[in-house]
């Protein structure tokens, strides 16, 4: 009696239970034979909650799995029939789902009827696109589940510790998504799933989860991979002892520690992976006891002792090396390798110096060898099984051997950014998928046998000196290529002559600078796919044609037409832009606006005129804003100031007028470069610039702003450059600062030619504490670091040694104050001796008066001194021999007496630097002080031919100090020798001016010659 109404309550509850799913969802075709009704119910409401559409980004699936399901999932038809299922044959009941790469946009609920599929085993929800699908605890309930894999399909949120209940999993992929790990979910999973061989967790967040929660892994796991996933502390050893581990992927965890077992290895590892990680590595260790490896990543590692060079002995069953980017040198260790089992080499970003080895062939076995000449030995056979060489930026010289020519598996060549020389040999075989050799120093023509790659995807030859003519319908049997890269060769492209040929459709990148091409290739138009184009430095003039609107319409993000001849460019289509380089062509026209989405933008030295219109308030997205050297005028429009992510704002040498934008808005931590140099600008400076935490760069030279100095910049903790020169700036420098250390990273300070007066700002020279130090851990320049340099290259104008440059690639090294053309009083502060960086000083043509300090003696960094046109008396100080970097010197126009001090740098000084003091006596000058018996050497030619055509501090004070006279020279802080200085002489004086030199060589060779003969 019990029992039969036990068997009635349960038949009640399953005839109610499948009378709901029937209500639920439709009713399937009658003639459905094997699929059980509530399971393919359910299959079609699970796909019907979804959208089809394609993946942003995903290139790894194709459209054939959606058609295949779209096609079979039909009501009344057998779902074990469908694409992706699969029915238990004794059951019928669904037990593997594989929806993998099915494009499917939607969420997956708590309440989804994928969970009604109690009985599956397999569930393959990989590459789709489930955007804020939480990962559920509903999971759990696939309690038979053997293989589950949710990767790359945007799930997010917590890993619940219902997955704990899976305890028949075999396989666990939650990869690529956006999934966070804490200990205790990892913990349980650990500890639960005892069958699991896979557990594959890319990229996840595990930042709260610790390495020990591993420690209890199944034995019978074989593989590991948890690369990139934030895991930190210290990797359990024992995890190396696993008996059937396979695969270990720690790679990308930079601060994951640990170290390797000293006995007891029982791992019949394959793969091991720790690049980018904080491992303690002694790769020696490595190589004797993982006998079964065959694939080895250290890239970016961290080794035990010193290795200079890059020797040891690897087990002979590697197949793939990877040892980049670990400050390696010396040769290639060819010999650690077993040549004729490796098939994926990489080595790049070393310091790997020499040559590649030869071939050597025994001719009585008609067998080829690698031989090392330089050491007259033969290294093994050449490697027919390499598949992947990567040796780029290393130091490898040399010609690129034959047999790397003809090896038959040949995929992929990256050579890049090395000093090859030579020319390019043909290859033997179409294997090629990716060849990279930019940068090397290449010559030759391309050779034919690259144009008959096939398979070929990337190319990249830009940077050497490839020379010869070449069209782009050679390159069309490349139809799969989406990378070409001819740049920066001696190349002549004819690009037009065949009218019929096009670029493949989905060609991504192409790179034609300086291709001696005249016109925009027409070979482009079906390139719809272009998302990067450069075709500068060319001689492409006009217009911007209209069928080029058309390529790349959706996804062009890069355009660079900048050193053409281009005279307009009208309204730019492309949606998408985000770098636009204009710069250096012929444009007349107003300025044109790109689309908002633009990032950088350059459009200097062209003839640009008119106003900046008001659209340009719409680039909101602006990073860079390049107008420099045009003939732009009205206002600045205020907008530019409430730019939140611009970082640069370059308008220099242009007409505009009024008032700096005063919008600058609080919080604003973007902008590092403000130049407005050479405008007609006005008023004071805005006190909103304080809001600029991050500002690097002010220039504000060479206009009419009329202000007392703006000592509250002084606050700005990462100011380098503040250039003031030629204004109208007045009154006095108050250096009472309520700032213990104010412009603490201040390196270039320039106030010249304007009305200042008053004593020197003597606390400002006490605590200048970048200018302390002339040295550098490593040498830098400006914003080098960050990624728009790539693009920009700051500059400011100095005046170096009496001339007036442009400084381009701005070092950390570089210091220098000018406070020339004022009317400064008092005398030179003796603290200015504490700047022992500086590498100019200026303090010419003040009210300055007092002694020369001595302190001078200690800027040893120091290459050139002018203190002319003051009210300096007494003696010039012995010790300022000392200053031996000194190059020029003028000390000219004072009150100065006594004998000119003598040794080092002052033996090449001529009578330029100490005119206008007649108290002064000693070399160079003919006047010869009582004391001094020492025969003074006669003046020499060159004094005549000085003194007859007028080359002295005259003349380069006309020339470096006049306001708004530039020369226009662009130098990346460059020692001005006389070599140089001949070459610029060349430019603005003629061969005239070449002997001028030619006799200041002979004076200073001469002088320096007596000034060691007297000290001996």
């Amino acid at each position: 009696m019990g029992c039969s109404s036990s068997i009635w309550f349960c038949c009640v509850l399953y005839f109610l239970f499948h009378s709901s799913i029937s209500m639920s969802f439709p009713s399937p075709h009658p003639d459905s034979s094997l699929c059980h009704p509530d399971e393919s119910s359910a299959l079609l409401h699970f796909k019907n909650s979804f959208s089809f559409g394609t993946i942003p980004g995903n290139l790894y699936c194709d459209n054939e799995v959606q058609e295949r399901i779209r096609k079979t999932w039909q009501n009344g038809t057998d779902c074990c029939s469908w694409s992706g299922v699969k029915c238990d044959k004794v059951t019928h009941k669904v037990i593997s789902l594989d929806l993998h790469c099915s494009r499917l946009q939607g969420i997956i609920y708590s309440n989804s009827s994928l969970f009604f599929l109690t009985h599956l085993r397999s569930l393959d929800l990989s590459y789709n696109h489930l955007n804020g699908s939480q990962l559920l605890a509903q999971f759990g309930r696939f309690t038979s589940l053997e293989h589950l894999n949710l990767s790359n399909s945007l799930f997010e949120g917590q890993l619940p510790q219902e997955f704990s209940y899976l305890s028949k999993l075999l396989t666990l992929d939650l990869s690529f998504n956006r999934l966070m790990i804490e200990t205790s979910s990892l913990q349980r999973i650990v500890m639960n799933l005892t069958n699991l061989k896979e557990l594959i967790l890319h990229e996840t967040d595990m930042y709260y989860a610790k390495p020990y929660s591993l420690m209890n892994l199944s034995s019978s796991l074989t593989s590991l991979e948890l690369s990139s996933s934030g895991l930190q502390g210290e990797f359990p050893e024992n995890i190396f002892r696993l008996p059937n581990l396979l695969v270990l992927d720690l790679s990308g965890n930079k601060n994951l520690t640990g170290s390797f077992p000293m006995s007891n290895w029982s791992i019949p590892l394959r793969y091991l992976g720790l690049s980018y990680t904080s491992f303690l590595i002694d790769i020696s260790h490595l190589s004797r006891n993982l006998k079964s490896l065959n694939e080895l990543d250290l890239s970016n590692c961290k080794f035990i002792g010193s290795y200079p060079s890059l020797v040891f002995n690897l087990s002979k069953t590697i197949t793939s090396l990877d040892l980049s980017y670990n400050n390696f040198s010396g040769e290639i260790p060819w010999l650690s390798f077993d040549l004729e089992s490796l098939a994926y080499l990489e080595l790049a970003g070393n310091n790997l110096i020499g040559q590649l080895p030869e071939t050597y062939i025994n001719h009585s076995s008609g067998m080829s060898f690698l031989y090392d000449a330089s050491h007259h030995q033969i290294l093994g056979h050449v490697p027919s099984n390499l598949a992947y060489l990567n040796l780029f930026d290393n130091l490898l010289n040399g010609t690129i051997p034959s047999w790397l020519f003809s090896l038959p598996s040949l995929h992929y060549l990256r050579l890049e950014n090395n000093q090859f020389t030579g020319s390019i040999k043909e290859f033997q075989y179409n294997s090629l998928v990716h060849l990279n050799l930019r940068n090397n120093k290449l010559h030759g023509p391309i050779p034919a046998s690259i144009f008959q790659q096939v398979n070929l995807e990337y190319l990249q030859l830009s940077s050497n000196k490839l020379s010869g003519v070449i069209g782009l319908d050679q390159f069309s049997k490349l139809k799969n290529v989406y990378h070409l890269g001819l740049s920066c060769n001696d190349l002549s492209l004819n690009s037009n002559n065949f009218i019929n040929y096009t670029l493949p459709y989905d060609l991504d990148v192409l790179e034609l600078s300086s291709c001696n091409i005249s016109e925009f290739p027409y070979a482009l138009r079906v390139s719809e796919s272009l998302s990067y184009l450069d075709v500068s430095c060319n001689r492409i003039q006009g217009n911007i044609p209209k069928w080029l609107w058309n390529v790349g319409k959706e996804n062009l993000f890069y355009l660079n037409l900048s050193h053409n001849l281009l005279t307009d460019v009208g309204k730019l289509p492309w949606k998408g832009l985000e770098i636009l380089d204009l710069r250096s062509n012929l444009i007349q026209s107003r300025l044109p606006i790109p689309p908002p989405s633009t990032d950088i933008f350059f459009i200097s030295n062209n003839q640009l005129t008119g106003e900046i219109p008001s659209s340009i308030c719409s680039l909101t997205s602006l990073r860079v804003l390049d107008l420099s050297y045009n003939n732009l005028n009205g206002s600045i429009p205020l907008c530019i100031g409430n730019f939140s992510d611009l970082s640069v704002m370059d308008l220099r040498m242009n007409m505009f007028h009024g008032m700096i934008p005063t919008t600058f808005a609080k919080g604003n931590n973007t902008l590092r470069t403000i130049n407005l140099n050479g405008n007609r600008l006005e008023g004071p400076v805005p006190r909103s610039l304080l809001n600029c935490s991050n500002l690097e760069i002010l220039d504000l030279g060479n206009n009419m702003i009329n202000d007392t100095f703006p000592q509250w910049l002084e606050s700005l903790p990462m100011l380098q450059v503040l250039v003031l020169r030629c204004n109208k700036f007045h009154g006095t420098i108050d250096t009472l600062s309520v700032i213990r250390f104010p412009f603490p990273k201040l390196r270039i300070m320039d106030l010249s030619n304007n009305q200042f007066n008053g004593v020197f700002p003597r606390q400002y020279f006490e605590t200048f504490s970048a200018m302390l130090d002339g040295h550098a851990d490593k040498l830098r320049y400006m914003g080098q670091h960050l990624y728009m340099d790539a693009y920009y290259q700051d500059s400011v104008l100095v005046t170096m040694k009496g001339l007036d440059m442009e400084l381009e690639n701005i070092q950390n090294i570089f210091t220098t104050i000018d406070f020339s053309r004022n009317n400064f009083e008092g005398r030179i502060p003796k603290s200015i001796g504490n700047l022992k960086g500086l590498k100019g000083l200026n303090f010419s043509h003040n009210k300055i008066s007092g002694h020369i300090p001595r302190s001078l003696r200690n800027l040893t960094n120091l290459e050139w001194l002018d203190l002319s046109c003051n009210k300096l008396s007494g003696k010039i100080p012995g010790q300022l021999t000392e200053m031996t970097s000194l190059e020029v010197l003028n000390l000219s126009q004072n009150q100065l007496a006594g004998a000119i001090p003598r040794g080092n740098q002052f033996g090449t000084f001529d009578n330029a630097s100490y005119i206008g003091n007649p108290g002064l006596c000693g070399f160079p000058l003919s006047k010869t002080c009582e004391n001094d018996r020492a025969q003074q050497p006669p003046p020499s030619k060159g004094d005549h031919l000085e003194a007859a055509n007028g080359f002295d501090w005259k003349f380069a004070i006309l020339l470096g100090y006049g306001c708004g006279l530039v020369i226009g020279i662009s130098v990346g802080y460059m020692l001005f020798s006389d070599k140089r200085l001949a070459c610029f002489i060349r430019k603005v004086g003629g061969e005239r001016w070449i002997e001028l030199l030619k006799a200041r060589k002979k004076k200073k060779k001469k002088a320096h010659f007596n000034t060691r003969r007297r000290n001996r």
